[in-house]
This record gives structure tokens, C-alpha cells and sequence, in this order.
């Protein structure tokens, strides 16, 4: 029973059967195993294919509310002009059918920037800032007088201000992020900032459009600041944007009397500019739930351009104090979903837009509802993505492509990060130093320790 050391062990038939039975059955454990891993794996990875194709890679809510705005605005436009159209131009669908065309536009434009990586405005941006200032001497020169104002291109459809907005913004957004770290030094920051803004106002001041002016210059000290600006130089642009205002005040007779009427109208509404106080009666008229879409009367008895500047007024007639709150709502999301894709964005650049975008767009909306109800000075701001005109739609959609964009990159970097830790690592060669046990391996392992059991 017992051998001395070194004496010779003879295995018998018995023996190496055992062995190899459990070599055997050692391989077909590790095949099942290895074959259910393999379905495993199989069923996980189609799982996160599906998930992939259900799930949008664009911020979804930003979407909604974009397409609720652009439903609703349809709708009121149609509402706000159809007179209008008739009495001017002999059709009632003539402002209708021009949104439409407008519409069909601009959605092409946010389609194709959605998917162009906002990167390439780095070389982009230089160029657009010089075409809106060609654009903006040429309205002065083609002199296309509208409403006591030269504003527009090939018979009003084309608003250069407009398109200032926009570039203002990407511009400041690529200079901003490329100069970053130069911001402090004053001759790197304030003075090249004050003559993009000076280049740009004194052109629209010209027009004049004092509402688009006062958008670019809040604008410029907004993406200032986001780019991390130095605080004693963004008061001393709104020192001087005070004393701009001012001379403008004292030069331009439009400036002066809205500002006049404004405060006239905090002492007493009834005593507010015509405009304001138009719009008073049709919110009066709207009461909490509105007389009905199409029903109002206020558009048809001398609210001046009720499908444009006045459009929200129409909106509180026809819809009430909830519809009202409802699209300040949507204009909220808006602003949120803006912010949420500037703080997620890959990089500087891409929170720099994000913000400015969602930030100019939902301020244009709030400036012209708070001005509706006297809440602010009367400006000449459309309300995006509701009221009538082409450029500012197609401007405004371009905006959100670009946010469209930011969020589908963001979304994008996120899922590879996802990637890389669900990765599966290698215990091979340098990682761990260890390797992964073969079947061949193991079945020898089983067959070594089987032979020391029975012997």
C-alpha cells in the first residue's frame, strides 16, 4: 500500500480510463460554458444594438419643444395674417404660404448643421463675420425704405440684422475660445471686443433697428463673460453701452419716444404707446381660457402687425392666460435644454455656443412677451420661432442645428467613454502578467490531480 521514495508507480488500464474521462468531461464543462458565454454575449450585444437604434443620439426634449413651437406658431401666423393678407395683398394665404416656403427652408438648413461638426466655424467664422458685414452696408446702400426704415434686402425678404445675431454669436464663441487665456490683458480682450461690437452696431444703428442693436451688444458682454472675462472690463463695456444708449436716445426721435412711453405707461396703461395698449385690450378680451383660435377681434380692429412684433398679444386673445403661460413654459424648456447641452458639450467651444445660442433665443422671446404687457420698452423683436418672417426663422433654425449638433457630439463622446469601461480586458502578457487558462490546460490539470487522488 505504501511505496518508499522515489520507487517507480505503475498505472493500471483503470487508471488512465479515469483520466481520461475526466479530460473529457473537463472539455465538455468548459465547451457548455464557453458556448452559453458566447449566447450571453450575443443576446447583450444585440440588446445595446436595439437600444442604439431606439434611442436618439440628439437631446430629445430640445426637439419637442422646438416642433411644438414651430406647430403652434404655424397656426397663429395663419390665424394673425389671413386679413392682413387679404386687405394688403389680395390673398389671404399669401403670409401663410410664404412661412411655409420659409419653414421648409430653415428646416433644411438645422437638418444639414445638425450634422456638421460645429468644429469647422473655427474656419468658418472669419468669413460669415465679413459676408454680414457686406451684407449690412449693402441694405444701406440699396436703401430699401420699409416703415421709415431701411432694414432689408430684395423687397424686404432678406433681414441682415437678423443674421447678425447669429454670426455675432459664433463669432465671439471661436475668438472667445481662442483667445481664452489672453482675456485679462485689455489690448487681447475689451478693445478688440469693443470694435467687433462698434463695426457691427454703428452699421445696424444706421438703419436704424435700436432693438438689434441692443440684442448684439448684450450678446458680446454675455459670451464675454461665459468665456470667463474679466469683471472690471465687462463694466466698463456696460458704461459704455449706457452712454451709447443715451446719444441714442437724444438722436433717434423712435428711441426717445418709446422710452417716453414706457414710463408713461408704468404711471397709468391707458396712457402707454397705441401699440401697448392695443395689446392690453386683446389680453383683457382673452380672459383665463381665450375666445378660440381664429375668434379674436383685436388683430382685426388696429393691432398694428399682428403676425409679427404683436403675434403674442394675439396669442393671449385667442388662448388666454393659459396658452400665454404655456408657450413662457416651452420658451423655459427651451432655455433649460440650451443649458444642459452647453454644460455637457466636449469642449469650450461647444458650451460657449451652446449658451450663447440658448440664451439669445430665449431672451428674444421674453423681450417680446415682457414688451407686450409694458414690462419693457417696446423693441422691434420677433418672437422665435411663432412670429412671421423668414429670416428671423430660418436664423433661429439655424441656431438650433447647431445646438442639435453640440448635443450629438456630446452624445456621442458619452457613449465612447461607455465603451471604453465596458471594454473586456486581456489578462495576457503585460496585463496582470497573467494568462488565460486553454481547455487543453485545464483537461491536463484535471487528468494530474485525478491520478494524485487514486493513487
Amino acid at each position: 500500500m505504501f511505496r518508499t521514495v522515489g520507487e517507480r508507480t505503475t498505472v493500471g488500464p483503470a487508471a488512465r480510463n479515469a483520466g481520461r474521462r475526466t479530460r473529457k468531461s473537463s472539455i465538455d464543462l468548459l465547451g457548455v460554458l464557453g458556448k452559453q458565454k458566447d449566447q450571453d454575449g450575443s443576446q447583450t450585444s444585440k440588446a445595446a444594438e436595439k437600444r442604439g437604434v431606439m434611442q436618439l443620439s440628439i437631446d430629445v426634449p430640445l426637439l419637442l419643444v422646438v416642433i411644438t413651437l414651430v406647430i403652434f406658431g404655424l397656426i397663429m401666423v395663419y390665424s394673425a395674417s389671413y386679413d392682413f393678407s387679404l386687405r394688403n395683398d389680395g390673398d389671404s394665404n399669401f403670409i401663410f404660404s410664404r412661412q411655409l416656403l420659409w419653414l421648409a427652408l430653415g428646416l433644411a438648413g438645422a437638418l444639414f448643421l445638425t450634422y456638421v461638426d460645429y468644429h469647422y466655424w473655427r474656419q468658418l467664422a472669419v468669413p460669415a463675420i465679413m459676408i454680414t458685414i457686406a451684407s449690412l452696408i449693402g441694405v444701406l446702400l440699396v436703401n430699401e425704405i420699409r416703415n421709415n426704415a431701411a432694414r432689408t434686402l430684395y423687397e424686404g425678404s432678406v433681414q441682415p440684422s437678423e443674421l447678425a445675431k447669429l454670426i455675432i454669436v459664433i463669432y465671439l464663441a471661436v475668438w472667445l475660445y481662442a483667445r481664452k487665456d489672453q482675456l485679462s490683458d485689455l489690448s487681447f480682450g475689451l478693445v478688440p471686443l469693443g470694435i467687433i461690437l462698434g463695426v457691427l452696431g454703428s452699421l445696424i444703428l444706421l438703419q436704424p433697428d435700436l432693438s438689434a442693436v441692443v440684442t448684439v451688444v448684450f450678446l458680446g458682454g454675455l459670451m464675454f463673460f461665459l468665456a470667463g472675462g474679466d469683471l472690471r472690463q465687462i463694466g466698463i463695456l456696460l458704461v459704455l453701452a449706457v452712454l451709447v444708449g443715451v446719444i441714442a436716445y437724444k438722436i433717434y426721435p423712435t428711441g426717445k419716444a418709446r422710452i417716453d412711453d414706457y414710463f408713461l405707461g408704468l404711471k397709468d396703461p391707458t396712457q402707454g404707446s397705441y401699440h401697448v395698449v392695443r395689446s392690453f385690450d386683446a389680453f383683457v378680451k382673452g380672459g383665463w381660457f381665450g375666445v378660440g383660435i381664429g375668434k379674436g377681434e383685436t388683430k382685426l380692429t388696429g393691432l398694428p402687425v399682428p403676425h409679427t412684433d404683436s403675434i403674442f398679444a394675439v396669442v393671449g386673445e385667442e388662448t388666454g392666460l393659459a396658452g400665454s403661460l404655456a408657450v413662457v413654459c416651452l420658451y423655459s424648456v427651451f432655455l433649460w435644454r440650451g443649458m444642459i447641452i452647453s454644460r455637457r458639450a466636449p469642449d469650450e467651444l461647444g458650451s460657449l455656443l451652446a449658451a450663447g445660442l440658448s440664451i439669445w433665443i430665449a431672451t428674444e422671446a421674453f423681450i417680446n412677451m415682457a414688451v407686450m404687457v409694458n414690462i419693457l420698452p417696446f423693441a422691434g423683436n420677433a418672437l422665435p420661432l411663432i412670429s412671421a418672417g423668414g429670416s428671423n426663422l430660418t436664423v433661429t433654425l439655424a441656431a438650433v442645428g447647431i445646438l442639435l449638433n453640440i448635443s450629438r457630439l456630446s452624445r456621442q463622446r458619452r457613449d465612447d467613454n461607455g465603451k471604453s469601461f465596458n471594454a473586456v480586458v486581456s489578462l495576457r502578457g503585460r496585463n496582470g502578467g497573467r494568462r488565460i487558462s486553454s481547455a487543453r490546460r485545464t483537461a491536463n490539470y484535471a487528468g494530474r490531480v485525478s491520478k494524485r487522488t487514486r493513487s
